[in-house]
């Protein structure tokens, strides 16, 4: 009986990481397009170009327009939103991004570091319901209720546009 015993469990492993492959790749496909830039409904802006995008993620530009504070949401390490964000908008690895902030916070020029989300979905929730909160999520994840934001007059659905994973 314990040969067949082994047999059944490596059937069911097998069975368990093939499902658990299946997934992955269902969402690496997800998250394979455009990236949006997307803030809190109420923000006073509907556009930015890349410069401006990267002042608001360098924490260079910390107030929207009307005086509000500008609340950065990045995903946290590993993920494909993060590693975009430090390629296309920091032009940071890693270690750099995280000297870039202690120091920026050494220096008091922030009041506080990016709040890190473990989560797409804690992304999608918090910059809807953060006033002046702003992160960059898959056009295919945008919540209706979110702003997506034109970056040198594309959206990210337009042929054209910049930030693609």
């Amino acid at each position: 009986m314990k040969p067949q015993r082994h047999a059944i469990i490596k059937i069911l492993a097998f069975l368990v990481l093939s499902n658990i492959s299946a997934l992955a790749c269902g969402a690496a496909q997800e998250l394979v397009g455009p990236l949006a830039i997307i803030t809190h409904p109420d923000t006073n802006v509907d556009e930015l170009t890349q410069d401006e995008v990267a002042r608001i993620f360098l924490a260079e530009q910390q107030f929207w327009p009307d005086n509000s504070r500008i609340t950065l949401l990045i995903r946290a390490p590993v993920s494909p939103e993060r590693t975009f964000g430090l390629r296309q908008i920091y032009q940071m690895s890693e270690k750099e991004f995280r000297k870039y902030w202690i120091t920026k916070m050494f220096k008091a020029e922030v009041a506080s570091a990016p709040k890190v989300m473990y989560s797409l979905s804690m992304a999608i929730n918090l910059v809807t319901a953060i006033p002046g909160a702003i992160t960059f999520v898959p056009l295919s994840q945008v919540p209706v209720n979110a702003k997506i934001l034109k970056v040198n007059g594309k959206f990210p659905d337009d042929k054209d546009y910049e930030y693609r994973l």
